[in-house]
This record gives structure tokens, sequence and C-alpha cells, in this order.
């Protein structure tokens, strides 16, 4: 029987699946970074999700999610990204209020009103960044690669942005957007170096962007030939 799960424990579970999801091991201090609580509030939690079957802790202290804690996850995080496809695509609103609404309705959606949105959004298969709704199947394209690693002179489509970068620099959707690094948007790399990336939208947009480098790492992109 699966155990009873609180609002906590889905943040914890939604967090640790965003984290894994970008390549990084997820540990204790992350978690504790992340969701704004102590150490010890950290590791209280961890224990008693542990005892519940959600997750592992691995011998260097690294959490893990379970076979049943990577299912409730994933479907915590498809509830979050069709929510947020819903505000932007049918109520217009902007990339970082769309998210941050997103995170506080999700919870709140019952099962019948959200598959009626996901319906009535043609059933997408990325939410408004680009990161793919679980379950669904990932676009076709490319090997992703992050902004910061291209090379100057390469042309790139942004394919998605960080999930981990929009909640750790919430100014980063809006900066993003406002220089039209979306998702389908292409630009050239004018230089990489070593704290900024200039990339240029060319065609009616003679301006060019300065990027950081830790913005750029959160930008993956597919070169274009």
């Amino acid at each position: 029987m699966e155990a009873l799960r609180s609002e906590t424990i889905d943040r914890y579970l939604e967090t640790i699946y965003y984290i894994d999801h970008e390549g990084e091991q997820v540990r204790p201090g992350r978690l504790a970074e992340w969701l704004s609580v102590s150490a010890p509030t950290v590791t209280t939690t961890i224990r008693r999700m542990s005892r519940d079957g959600w997750v592992r802790v691995g011998s260097d202290r690294s959490v893990l999610l379970t076979d049943a804690g990577r299912r409730v996850a994933a479907e915590i995080v498809r509830r979050h990204r069709i929510v947020e496809r819903y505000l932007t695509d049918v109520l217009g609103l902007d990339w970082a209020t769309a998210d941050a609404e997103a995170a506080g309705l999700a919870h709140g959606v019952s099962d019948i009103v959200l598959d009626r949105l996901d319906a009535q959004l043609g059933h997408p298969s990325t939410c408004p960044h680009g990161n793919v709704i679980p379950g669904r199947t990932p676009p076709k394209g490319k090997r992703l690669v992050r902004l910061s690693e291209i090379t100057s002179g390469a042309r790139v489509r942004v394919a998605r942005i960080s999930e981990v970068a929009e909640h750790e620099a919430p100014h980063l959707l809006s900066r993003l957007g406002n220089a039209g690094m979306v998702p389908g948007g292409e630009f050239r790399v004018l230089e990489n170096a070593s704290a900024t990336v200039s990339v240029d939208a060319g065609g009616n947009d003679p301006e060019s962007h300065q990027l950081s480098s830790e913005v750029a790492r959160a930008v993956w992109v597919e070169t274009v030939d």
C-alpha cells in the first residue's frame, strides 16, 4: 500500500526530479538551498521519505528516487507543466508569472480538470520552456548542448531552458524572453568568452545580447546547419 503524501513530500519529490533530470547529483545541502529550509529539516524529511519508500540514500549521501518515488514525481511535474502551458498559451501570462502561478495552482487542480486542460491544449509535448512533459515523446532533433559549450560563429536553435535555472534565477525567464531566446528561436554565437556568451538573432533584430556563462549554461540548444 502506497504511503500517504503531504504537500511537503510532493515538493521534495518534484525538486529531486528536477535536479536529477539536469544531470546533477541530489544531495541534502542542494535540497536545503532549493527549498529554503535548514539542513536538519531536510535530513528529517529525507529520513521519513526513505522509510516510506519514496527515496534511497546512497553511501555518499546522494538522494535517489525509488521506482514509486519517480512515478509520483513524474505525475507532479506533469501537472505543473500542463497548468503552466495553459497559463501561457490560453491566458497569455508571461513565462515567469506562469511558472510561479503554476507552482501554487497545480496541486489543487483535480484530475478531470487537468485532463480537460490537456485536451484543450492538444496534448502538448513540452512546457513553455521546452522541458518535456513526463509521459510524452520528446521533440525530434539533434543532440542538445548547453549554450555555454557552443563555439563562436555557430548558429543554434533554442530547445529548452533548464528547470533548475528557472528556480534559482527567477529573473532568468524574463531576461531570456525579452531577448527572444525561447524554444525554436535561432541565434548566432558571436563570441564565447570565459565569462560571457554574446549572441545575435540576426534578421530584423540588430541587437546583440550578452549572457553570463552561468545563464548560458541554463540554455540547451541544437546546432543549425
